[in-house]
């Protein structure tokens, strides 16, 4: 059961995924974009969903819009984006799951189900990765290519809606942590030569025996 009272409908902007884990980070990436540039009314929401999982249910529940950007595994090309809508989303967000965050969200569309507070129209904003298994890495090329489809495919989604949108005058509050906004991230981060993307190796040498002294 969705919502509709006749009033002026609530507009949720979620980005999900994982900053840390390259192109885990493209939903996050999207709505921290979208909140430096632009402007938003009252009735639209941004949010850093991060990995949150189970813990957006009382957001998604206040919706009556929501769009949300996330690395989805389509089976198709790395850097692919797709568009998909209302009850195919939740087919999607669980097709091929990639990390525990998209299973938390399957969960919490159910759970708005369940209690009626269900968003009247849903977009899933998706792309393809490349590459996830890569700690501390960023976005690979061909998704961070995307990024600017995928605003351009939200604002004129909200567009159609009637819901105007500003580009910013001023600099706005940061979604999430500061040290994780993208230029800061990019210029900050060390090399894969001077840090272990895929775990502590000393950690890695005493789990597989190597390290028996």
């Amino acid at each position: 059961m969705s919502k509709d009272d006749g009033m002026t409908p609530k507009v949720l902007l979620l980005g999900i995924g994982n900053l840390l884990w390259a192109d885990e980070g493209f939903g996050v990436r999207c709505v921290e974009l979208l909140n430096q540039r632009y402007r938003f009314p009252a009735n639209v929401r941004l949010m850093d969903g991060g990995t949150q999982g189970i813990y957006l249910v009382q957001h998604v529940q206040e919706a009556d819009c929501l769009v949300v950007f996330d690395a989805i595994d389509y089976g198709l090309e790395p850097g692919t984006l797709k568009q998909v809508y209302d009850d195919e989303v939740p087919k999607f967000m669980g097709a091929k799951k990639m990390s525990l965050h998209q299973t938390g969200f399957q969960e919490v569309l159910a759970m708005a189900e369940l209690t009626g507070s269900y968003p009247r129209e849903l977009l899933l904003i998706g792309v393809q990765p490349e590459e996830l298994d890569d700690f501390g890495g960023s976005l690979r090329p061909c998704v961070r290519d995307q990024l600017e489809p995928a605003l351009e495919h939200a604002l004129t989604y909200l567009a159609q809606r009637g819901i105007e949108v500003h580009p910013a005058t001023a600099a706005e509050t940061s979604l999430g942590p500061q040290p994780l906004q993208l230029d800061l991230y990019e210029s900050r981060r060390p090399s894969a030569n001077e840090a272990c993307r895929h775990g502590d190796p000393r950690f890695i040498r005493l789990v597989s025996g190597e390290d028996s002294g």
